[in-house]
């Protein structure tokens, strides 16, 4: 089990520009092709036999289709306060402290946008599933002016993402979505899961108050959970229940 944990290591989120971890960055690079696996709160991404990168200011795309010689593709300038990225459904969701882009991969090599959803000033991790994003907004080191609160957004037509839900949070950060769990750390104040049954209606399954989480990746009924106390992996499924199956802490 800590091999897979590992892993799955490679695949976790860091630095964003109102991260408390600056300095770590993280993904997966699968050099024959397919997706990486990454959290909410990662600066770069696969997609088939392109990594794309985010810094503060723009998106850059890699050929690495040659693993051990990767090729520089160019650039897309993205204005300030870019933060992350989120890879699906042959899309790209960049969070930035102003709004959510939406670049689509008709051309992998050279992403074009689709659409721009605007919000307040705030730190702005984002994931996505079926019809909808799910876009968490909080005071953070660089962007302290914003909500904490969770937003919905429709993406049906991505040209034109909608918000359909805002809830209220405490101070969240990254998320994650598995089918009919939506999982969102608060930081100091624990974990949320959310029953996304229906994805706009959102009900608060708990709150696991004990679990201080900076970023979430659920896959397969395994929940990878990154925070002060180190990277931990937890079992979760239909009983609503956590089970702690392995732990890597973090020494001050």
């Amino acid at each position: 089990m800590k091999s897979y944990l590992y892993g799955i290591l490679i695949g976790l989120t860091a630095l964003t520009g109102c991260s408390e971890l600056a300095n770590k960055d993280s993904g997966t690079i699968n050099p024959g092709g397919g997706s990486g696996t990454g959290g909410s709160m990662a600066r770069f991404a696969i997609a088939g036999n392109h990594l794309y990168v985010v810094n503060q200011h723009s998106l850059q795309v890699y050929d690495i289709q040659q693993s051990d010689n990767p090729s520089s593709l160019g650039k897309t300038s993205l204005g300030f306060g870019v933060e992350t990225i989120f890879p699906y459904n042959n899309h790209l969701f960049i969070g930035t402290q102003t709004g959510m882009y939406i670049m689509n991969l008709n051309n992998p090599a050279k992403p074009q946008q689709t659409a721009l959803y605007r919000h307040i000033f705030s730190c702005d991790p984002v994931v996505a599933q079926g019809n909808y994003a799910y876009v968490t907004l909080r005071s953070g080191t660089s962007c302290n002016t914003g909500p904490n609160r969770l937003e919905v957004v429709d993406i049906s037509n991505l040209e034109y993402p909608v918000q359909v839900n805002s809830i209220p949070m405490i101070n969240p950060h990254g998320l994650g979505i598995d089918g009919n769990l939506l999982f969102v750390s608060e930081g100091d104040s624990g974990l949320k899961v959310f029953d996304a049954t229906d994805p706009v209606d959102l009900k608060l399954i708990k709150t696991f108050n004990d679990i201080r989480s900076y970023d979430v990746i659920p896959n397969r009924s395994v929940l990878i959970v990154t925070g002060k106390d180190g990277i931990f992996q937890y079992r979760y499924d239909s009983s609503q229940r956590l089970t702690l199956l392995s732990k890597l802490p973090i020494e001050n």
